[in-house]
């Protein structure tokens, strides 16, 4: 079936969710257990090992590892990961992410059962510190909200149905190990992950798309449960348009990985765009907006790349 490496990428975690998170985890490895937890530490304020519950957690958990990333963003920690791990198959788990008791059991049965499958994710439910506005719902995909009763799988990249989400992303080794080679060349010189302020967040699907590029498929499975913690400020519309705007630009830059890039802003498409904004509310105007912006900030920052190339 394969061996099953967790890899848990964290930066100043908030403690009462960062326990919830690995409680979860320490039950499910009752059921299935790992051949490694690594808990990436990427530069904390506060190291993992200063921190009593997280030392806590490795006592109790002997597969349990806490590794060092000092360079900023998820990329560099996720990479990290991929590089130390030993398993067939490699989990990664956000440290806002509350896997269900089941989690590992399923995860090494679908590896085994789908084995043209190489990358995959299931169900995200979202948990909110406080409860949201209506009018956010229509947004919560922006939050990597999933639910479904229906197993998805294919081989095309970029189609967002069967795409796996970075929540609870499993991929098999092979896949990883692709991904950080095509880093250690140099062709993935923007990083599509957070770092800092920015809110990019296409390193997930970048990752699980290399399983195509492997010939290999990508998919959702229901049975796959986790849930997802949603602190309030995430709520605020500020915050959603920012977010729409990241995942807009880093759209653009992960598709041009793959030589796919979006159709010249002609006078026909200017106008379409104008036409959609008359038909849509005050709200769903601000989101469109964000998202074209997003477009143009992907593109300015393919055509930066391709200029220091130049030089």
């Amino acid at each position: 079936m394969g061996r099953l490496s967790v890899i848990i990428c964290t930066y100043n975690p908030v403690p009462f969710i960062f326990s919830k998170c690995l409680s979860a985890i320490a039950v499910a490895a009752k059921e299935y257990k790992p051949c490694e937890i690594l808990i990436i530490d990427n530069n904390s304020v506060t190291p993992l090992l200063e921190q009593d519950y997280i030392q806590k957690f490795a006592k109790e958990n002997d597969m349990v590892s806490i590794l060092s990333e000092p360079k900023p963003g998820l990329t560099p920690a996720r990479l990290k990961g991929i590089n130390e791990a030993s398993g067939e198959i490699l989990l990664f788990i956000d440290d806002d992410n509350f896997i269900a008791h089941n989690y590992f059991t399923k995860v090494i049965a679908l590896a085994a059962e789908n084995t043209h499958i190489g990358a995959w994710s299931g169900q995200v439910k979202l948990v909110f510190e406080k409860k949201p506005e209506d009018w956010t719902r229509k947004y919560w995909g922006l939050l990597v909200h999933r639910e479904f009763n229906k197993n998805l799988w294919s081989n095309l990249p970029n189609l967002a149905e069967t795409m796996p989400c970075g929540a609870g992303l499993i991929v098999r080794k092979i896949v990883g190990d692709y991904y950080f080679q095509l880093h250690k060349e140099g062709k993935r010189n923007i990083q599509l992950d957070r770092s800092g302020k920015s809110l990019f967040s296409g390193g997930d699907n970048d990752l699980a798309a290399c399983a195509c590029d492997l010939g290999m498929g990508v998919g959702l499975f229901h049975e796959l449960i986790l849930e997802h913690y949603i602190p309030a400020n995430r709520l605020e519309k500020s915050y959603l348009l920012k977010l729409a705007e990241g995942i807009s630009a880093s759209g653009v830059v992960f598709k041009s990985f793959r030589n796919e890039f979006p159709e010249k802003n002609s006078i026909k498409k200017r106008t379409a765009n104008q036409m959609r904004l008359l038909l849509k509310s005050k709200i769903e105007k601000e989101f469109f907006k964000a998202v074209l912006k997003g477009e143009k900030e992907g593109l300015s920052l393919l055509k930066s790349q391709r200029g220091d190339a130049d030089h």
